[in-house]
């Protein structure tokens, strides 16, 4: 979902004036970077001593009532005023302080956001993402550095984080954000119908042969399209998960590292064998049918057409291949789903960056130290994490009778007419902790937890995540390649051309003349610099 939002034109001058706004205290910033975060430490825990002189910042100060300003990313719930009213009865008990959480609605929050961050409004935590900007925002001065905050107000989150996250939470040699502990893994695969796969007597999907062969069989004896709808999806993910290749730069660009084992080996995948290979590949696999010519056009999710068994096979990440299996158990109760995950082509999964989801502290928030004790019990303990991720019990969720572990909802005892309830959720993203979870992922399919230990056991570090991308030097030409790979590139990776060959050296020719060793050079110039500082080989 996150991962969705598309960036507008119109906030130009928003980043404009968060540009001029940083460049205001651009020395003192570039001071406090360079020397260390004592002196900005100082000044802010002064902040919140009574006395009017700095608070020893090795005994957190509580004497001073104070009330936080928070922004979340997206919408409330209806019931949030209740939570946060009894959130703040607990605060205020436990560290003279009360929280005033706002939102960010999911329809102008970039807008918000920016401004937000531009003016200096007195903001003491924000969420924060490496698809909201957090990087670029953290490397213009927008955030404080947490580094010598951390161990004295958030000790038992200092100690817990893992060492991995930490990193990929540092810019320019300072911890901006206090990222999620909550690993997530989302590598590409397919759901398919594996009733059928049984029926027909085809072989177990393990790996391009089997697919292969599924899509004919299916094609074949039940007379449906297997991919019917959109299918780009399926076929390119498999294509770069079947090669190893790691993407940089975006999911629309054509630039990849040749493998996560060789980062620094940056091609543009157009021109390799593979491509050739795998554009072969498709023709022929468009040819026997495993999905429709106009499919380019097609905006029909092939999910869809599995329901009405005029399909076999739907491109979803692990999480939602889950969602998709348990939502088809209510549906379409009679059909048997599986499940692939391209991981397996290399037995390689990365995790989400630890970043995607955290909480960070503005520069101008003037109760950091504050804060960071909020976080410290949202994230630790079980009341406060409960209440603010899963609302209040007996009117949001109430506690699963047969593992108490886990929570349920709507709760025991709510009329299953009852069309008013909806489950508690605000962007708790930020602040999640695996260890506290109380609700199961992939909407409580019970294949995940398997999955996850595979993931688990094959995981590596998200190297290419960190990579900062600002395309502005090469903006024009990054415009053009992305122009060409969707006029040339998708109908040659869908099998839509009659002369694979013919096809491929003309693409290559489109892009060279878009721009596209400009974009690789650029690429690789960024991404060097930041595997030089990660000492990534």
């Amino acid at each position: 979902m996150k991962k969705q939002i598309k960036k507008f034109s119109a906030l130009l001058v928003a980043n404009v004036m968060l540009v001029t706004a940083l460049a205001a205290c651009g020395s003192s910033s570039d001071k406090e970077t360079s020397q260390g975060k004592g002196t900005e430490t100082k000044i802010d825990t002064a902040a919140t001593d009574t006395s009017g002189e700095a608070a020893d910042a090795s005994k957190p100060d509580t004497s001073k009532k104070v009330q936080l300003v928070w922004y979340l990313l997206g919408d409330a719930h209806k019931d949030t005023p209740k939570v946060v009213e009894e959130w703040n009865k607990m605060l205020e008990k436990d560290l003279n302080v009360t929280v005033k959480l706002n939102f960010t609605t999911w329809t102008d929050w970039m807008t918000k956001y920016n401004l937000m961050l531009a003016s200096g409004e007195k903001v003491d935590m924000i969420f924060a993402s490496s698809w909201a900007d957090y990087y670029k925002f953290a490397n213009q001065g927008a955030f404080m550095p947490l580094d010598d905050l951390l161990p004295t107000y958030a000790p038992e989150t200092w100690k817990s984080v893992p060492e991995q996250d930490w990193k990929e939470a540092t810019v320019n040699g300072k911890i901006y954000a206090v990222p999620a502990t909550y690993p997530e893994y989302t590598p590409d695969g397919i759901v398919y119908r594996e009733d059928w796969r049984k029926e027909l007597n085809l072989p177990e999907i393990k790996d391009l042969d089997s697919i292969e062969a599924y899509l004919d069989g299916v094609k074949k004896s039940k007379n449906v399209t297997p991919i019917n709808g959109k299918a780009y999806n399926e076929i390119f993910t498999m294509f770069k998960a079947y090669n190893n290749y790691q993407q940089i730069g975006g999911d629309s660009g054509v630039v990849v590292a040749k493998s996560y084992d060789t980062p620094r080996d940056i091609v543009a995948y157009p021109f390799t064998t593979e491509f050739e290979q795998w554009a072969h590949k498709m023709k022929e696999w468009k040819d026997k049918g495993f999905w429709k010519s106009d499919t380019l056009s097609d905006q029909k999710e092939a999910g869809d057409a599995i329901k009405t068994g005029q399909g076999a096979v739907y491109w979803r990440n692990a999480p939602g291949a889950g969602g998709y299996i348990m939502g088809l158990q209510t549906s379409n109760p009679d059909i048997e789903m599986g499940y692939f995950p391209f991981s397996r082509f290399n037995n390689l999964t990365m995790p989400t960056l630890s970043v995607n989801n955290a909480m960070a502290i503005p520069k101008s928030a003037p109760n950091p130290e504050r804060s960071l004790m909020v976080l410290d019990k949202l994230r630790n303990d079980p009341k406060y994490y409960d209440l603010m991720n899963y609302g209040l019990e007996g009117t949001n969720y109430s506690v699963d009778t047969t593992d108490s572990k886990y929570i349920v909802s709507p709760p025991a005892g709510t009329p299953k007419d009852d069309k008013e309830h909806t489950a508690y959720g605000v962007a708790s993203w930020g602040y999640r902790v695996e260890s506290m979870e109380r609700v199961k992922q992939a909407g409580g399919w019970p294949g995940f937890d398997a999955l996850l230990e595979e993931f688990k056991s094959q995981s590596k570090p998200n190297i290419f995540a960190g990579v900062l991308m600002d395309y502005a030097p090469v903006k024009s030409q990054q415009a053009a390649v992305n122009s060409v790979i969707q006029q040339y590139g998708m109908p040659i990776m869908m099998g839509l051309v009659p002369d694979v060959d013919k096809a491929i050296a003309n693409y290559r020719k489109q892009l060279e003349a878009a721009g596209v060793n400009d974009v690789m050079d650029y690429i690789k110039e960024q991404a060097n610099k930041y595997f030089d500082s990660q000492g990534i080989k």
